[in-house]
């Protein structure tokens, strides 16, 4: 489908870092291209996606990005659309936000080579100020807006995932690295206010134990999260 153009194929997130969770977790992957895929092979991959999607199985928690090599080397906003498949959303080009400076150290770090050579040799080294940058501007755009909403917040599961990541923001914030969410949430147990605890328990648990609705703690966590940003970068 990509002939000459596919380069490799990585697995990132928590495939990657140890800490996948086969009823929760997303399969993160990379495929890395020769130059961008074409717009005929982007119609294939969608639909080569929506027939894997359709399987069901792993094949519906796929998550992942088509990316060339030149592009991987570092984030840069304005040279970052690039085909990208989302569970909440169809297949499709898209801008690749701060997180993908995170996205890059795991890659750099711990990524997982399906096909392919290393990828230390192609991405450059991310700094711990780099990585809090990220942090400071992912808290300050989606997290400010949309992540923080009814709409998104709503679901237990994105509550859940709303507090993981707001545990490995301030992880980051802290140490300046990466950790998983589930790492990072166990180290938040300690290092948080106490008034968070429960919501941390909770979101260490999921799906198991009591899962009540954590809706007005999770946004107080990502206030928290926003606030500790500020003081920090």
């Amino acid at each position: 489908m990509l002939s000459e153009r596919f380069v490799g194929l990585y697995l990132y997130g928590s495939l990657a870092t140890g800490d996948f969770v086969l009823a929760t977790s997303d399969v993160d992957f990379v495929v890395v291209t020769e130059g961008e895929p074409t717009a005929t092979q982007v119609a294939e991959l969608a639909a080569m996606h929506a027939r894997l999607a359709a399987s069901g199985g792993l094949f519906a928690s796929l998550e992942g990005s088509y990316i060339p090599r030149a592009a991987l080397r570092r984030w840069d906003l304005g040279e970052a659309r690039h085909p990208h498949l989302a569970h909440d959303r169809p297949f499709g080009v898209e801008a690749h936000g701060a997180d993908w400076v995170i996205q890059r150290f795991v890659l750099r770090e711990h990524g997982v080579a399906i096909a392919g050579p290393s990828l230390r040799e192609w991405i450059d080294p991310v700094s711990p100020v780099q990585l809090r940058d990220a942090i400071a501007r992912l808290l300050g755009d989606f997290w400010a807006n949309h992540g923080c909403s009814d709409e998104f917040l709503g679901p237990r599961a994105y509550q859940v995932f709303a507090v993981q990541t707001m545990c490995r923001a301030l992880h980051t914030l802290a140490r300046g690295e990466i950790a998983s969410k589930p790492a990072a949430a166990r180290w938040a147990l300690d290092a948080l206010p106490v008034r968070f605890r429960p919501a941390i328990e909770r979101a260490i648990a999921f799906p198991g134990g009591d899962q009540a609705d954590d809706l007005e703690e999770t946004r107080a966590l990502i206030r928290f999260a926003r606030e500790q940003s500020r003081a920090t970068t």
